[in-house]
């Protein structure tokens, strides 16, 4: 591991404006690009709510869900 990484691993407060979003925590890439594919447009808006993801816009995003899930077919 990196030692920048290491140290400045720590874990972050609860409320903490950086912590991961309760829709992306915990899912490696291929749960998370299914889980992306599967959202209509509300349920992309609840789940980025005030984020900068919402810049991509819920078809971007899905764009490039598709890609990470091709790219692991191929592998």
């Amino acid at each position: 591991m990196c030692p920048w990484n290491v140290k400045f691993l720590q874990e972050l407060a609860e409320d903490s404006p950086f912590r991961a979003r309760e829709f992306i925590a915990g899912k490696d890439s291929i749960t998370l690009a299914r889980n992306i594919l599967a959202l209509d447009q509300d349920a992309f808006s609840a789940a980025f709510r005030k984020s900068p993801m919402k810049r991509s816009k819920c078809s971007g995003l899905q764009r490039n869900a598709a890609v990470v899930l091709a790219n692991d077919a191929e592998r």
